[in-house]
This record gives C-alpha cells, structure tokens and sequence, in this order.
C-alpha cells in the first residue's frame, strides 16, 4: 500500500511544478508580447521622425538647386 500511495503523491508533485511552470511562461510571454508591442511603437514613431526628417531635406536640397 506504500508504494501506491507513494506514487500518487510524487505524480501530484510533478503536476504542481508543471502548473507553476506553466503560469510562470505566462507570466514572461505577457512581459514579452508588451516588450514587443512597445518596441513596435518606438519603431513606428522613428520612421515617421524619419520621414519628417527626409521631407525637409528634400526640401531644403530642392531649395538650394
């Protein structure tokens, strides 16, 4: 009766730390997906500098021909 029981309690065990694993890659995929999402933002915000930047020296080159 030892070992059954035995059995039962290790594989519950191992349930327990495949649950808090799974919450914990919860966790950093939401901390990534933001990271992502903030990193895109910065990005789109760098092109559209970008091409404020690339307008006015087109000007500023056509100003000066």
């Amino acid at each position: 009766m030892f070992w059954p029981m035995l059995a039962i309690a290790v594989g519950f065990c191992g349930l327990a730390v495949l649950g808090v694993l799974a919450v914990r890659v919860f966790i950093e995929a939401q901390r990534l997906g933001r990271q992502v999402t903030d990193s895109a933002r910065r990005i789109h915000r760098a092109a559209e500098d970008l091409e404020r930047a690339a307008v006015g020296a087109a000007r500023t080159t056509r100003d000066v021909l």
